[in-house]
């Protein structure tokens, strides 16, 4: 069965954070107290980015925070975030909100029963009869997860309307009282947004045909450690090892190779990878590990220039850029995220229809 994309969104959250801003910030908050800050904070300098947007206001982050104060900042952002991307993506498609059958909602980041779907329902305008698919815990592989999950429940149901939506607010696990190096370097990444896309089996009669693959995964045994969350009183906190860049260096391109034999692409060349940018170091990785030209990956650059790693959703900004400067041919979407998963998607993009 044929699975077409039809809408595909990005959303940020009001509060827009500058780098320089973060630093100062963070300087406050962990100079007198950590004392291997000063080397840390050089990162802020070298991660290629200049702006990320929140879903609270710098000074959140100055005070203390508990699960019950972070999870009222989730429940207000998450829905926000998830409302504007959901209403742009049907925007896009042609569709009315009434008209969806089926809404797959990806987060790590934010724990909310009834799921954030559920709670945008009346305000989305859904039928109380939609189907409810809510994913938790694939990290920053979940944009690439979620697109795949969702194609299949699309091909699963001829003539269904699926939307997915894509929220995390990563800010909202930044912690202060853990001093450990993998919270500086999640203060210098991460920040908040969210995607959506609008899948069905029908063929577009207008713009851009973009036909989905075949997905698929890999999981490296004995690498539960690599990221993810550590989950105490306070909170959610985050698992970062310094490992990434080395470890997608040398496991990545044959994981690549293994996904486009397993996808049936054959001979097809790929004509673009798009790729979940962690951090610049990662996308160098990237670069090397697929064999492609240092720089090649700039729109993963300026996603992560204009608006830092947002987790699973950030994939998705980068494929919006990719498809909005007119690339077509066969592409593969990919990321990883905690398992430690490679998540692989193919994509072919036509040109626009006559």
């Amino acid at each position: 069965m044929s699975v077409y994309l039809h809408g595909l969104s990005t959303a940020l959250p009001a509060h827009c954070l500058h780098q320089s801003e973060v630093r100062a910030r963070a300087a406050e908050i962990f100079e007198r107290k950590y004392p291997d800050f000063d080397r840390l904070s050089k990162s802020f300098d070298t991660a290629g980015i200049d702006t990320r947007h929140s879903v609270v206001p710098l000074e959140w982050f100055s005070e203390p925070h508990g699960w019950s104060d972070r999870a009222e900042a989730f429940a207000s952002g998450a829905k926000a975030l998830f409302v504007d991307a959901a209403r742009a993506a049907l925007r896009e498609a042609g569709w009315q909100s009434a008209e969806v059958d089926i809404v797959v909602t990806v987060c790590s980041t934010g724990i909310a029963t009834p799921s954030l779907e559920a709670q945008a329902l009346t305000e989305m305008g859904f039928r109380d009869s939609v189907l409810r698919v809510p994913i938790f815990g694939l990290g920053c592989a979940g944009g690439v997860s979620g697109l795949a999950t969702a194609g299949l429940l699309a091909a699963g149901r001829p003539g269904a309307k699926v939307l997915l939506v894509v929220v995390e607010t990563c800010s909202l696990a930044f912690r202060a009282d853990r001093l450990q190096k993998a919270d500086i370097i999640a203060a210098v990444l991460f920040g908040d947004g969210a995607a959506a896309a609008c899948l069905s089996d029908d063929m577009p009669l207008d713009g851009p045909s973009i036909l989905l693959g075949a997905a698929h995964q890999k999981t490296w045994p004995e690498t539960l450690g690599i990221m993810g969350w550590d989950v105490d009183e306070i909170g959610f906190g985050v698992i970062f090892d310094r490992s990434i860049p080395e470890f997608i260096a040398q496991e990545f391109g044959a994981a690549a190779q293994e996904a486009v034999r397993a996808t049936r692409l054959g001979d097809t060349p790929i004509a673009r990878y798009v790729c979940h940018p962690g951090g610049a170091k990662v996308v160098e990785a990237l670069e090397g590990a697929l064999h492609i030209e240092q720089g090649s990956l700039d729109a993963e650059r300026e996603i992560l220039r204009r608006a830092g790693n947002m987790s699973a959703p950030t994939v998705l900004f980068v494929l919006k850029a990719v498809l909005d400067a007119g690339r077509t041919g066969q592409m593969m979407a990919c990321a990883l995220g905690p398992g430690f998963t490679a998540s692989f998607l193919p994509l072919s993009v036509g040109a626009k229809a006559a």
